[in-house]
């Protein structure tokens, strides 16, 4: 009996080593990951919040469809790197401002900084569709213009917006040192990072591939690390609308922004083979989905349309 109980006790304290062994080498381990890694710290940033709804499509508003997207992304940074710390500018329908979205980059030292939105035409345009990356940068065409507009002019919903942003004119030739400098010190980070965005993109539920673009954001103005808008489809076309307000959707969307930023950090700590991503939980929705929903809108009348079609102004009208 003396034997059992001694083989017993053995037995028990070997576990008790052996769980201690495995717990010390993960927290080795993990520690060991972020002094390796040069990323540390990302920002999440969904735009618009509160009394700021972004672009407004027939049912849904930018804000609400964004908000899940960021708050899936960072849930898989944080569950499958866990070395990395995931800083939310917001978790809820709250209004933050543009000035205090780059400041909470800055001041946590970001490593990378990413502005999630979605798109939408002028108004009575429900054809443009597709997904583009914006980083900062002086390559300015009219019909980036027509997006940078329109996501800068949420200042108008804070306090003192003047007085705040008078010192962002992109047209100043000291605006245009600025924004060289700081071009040269993120843009080519920025861009590389862009590019994996719009890569991974391919082959999801959003198909026109719109590509990697530059121009002035104000929420990628002041932000000292490299940084991107991404516009993750056209809430004005409303077709895309409904599949950005789909749940599995929102995690593909997710899951394709994160692969981006593993290959990025491969990328950033000279791994050359970026093609290895951690695994996910996949929450899909194939072809045959999409193209029911894409059947259901299509049967809408243009009663409907024409009624709604008002909606699409800009925020700046």
């Amino acid at each position: 009996m003396a034997i059992i109980q001694t083989s017993i006790l053995s037995r028990f304290k070997f576990i008790i080593v052996l769980v201690l062994f495995l717990i010390t080498f993960a927290y080795n381990n993990v520690n060991a990951q972020k002094a390796e890694s040069k990323i540390k710290k990302i920002v999440i940033d969904a735009g618009h919040g509160g009394k700021d709804p972004g672009a407004l499509g027939v049912v849904h508003f930018e804000k609400n469809l964004v908000l899940p997207v960021a708050l899936r992304l960072g849930r898989l940074i944080e569950e499958n790197l866990p070395h990395i710390e995931v800083i939310y500018t917001r978790k809820k329908d709250i209004e933050v401002p543009l000035h205090k979205r780059s400041d909470i980059a800055n001041k946590v030292g970001a490593d990378l900084f990413i502005s999630i939105h979605a798109n939408a035409g002028r108004a009575g345009d429900h054809e443009t569709s597709g997904y583009e990356t914006y980083v900062m940068g002086l390559e300015k065409s009219q019909q980036n213009m027509d997006v940078v507009m329109r996501e800068n002019s949420v200042i108008k919903y804070e306090d003192n917006y003047e007085e705040i942003y008078s010192g962002f004119d992109p047209n100043s030739p000291e605006s245009d040192i600025i924004f060289s400098l700081m071009q040269a010190t993120f843009i080519e980070k920025s861009i590389k990072f862009a590019e994996f965005i719009q890569n991974e993109f391919k082959g999801g539920p959003i198909t026109i591939d719109r590509g990697v673009k530059q121009n002035i954001f104000l929420v990628l103005w002041r932000t000292a690390a490299p940084s991107v808008l991404v516009e993750i489809g056209f809430i004005s076309n409303i077709v895309e609308e409904q599949l950005l307000a789909d749940i599995s959707v929102q995690q593909q969307i997710a899951e394709s922004i994160y692969r981006a930023v593993v290959k990025y950090c491969n990328y950033m700590d000279g791994i050359i083979d970026t093609e290895s991503t951690p695994q996910t939980d996949s929450v899909s929705m194939n072809q045959p989905e999409i193209k029911s929903i894409e059947n259901k809108i299509n049967n809408k009348t243009d009663s409907v349309q024409n009624t709604q079609a008002k909606k699409y102004m800009w925020i700046t009208k």
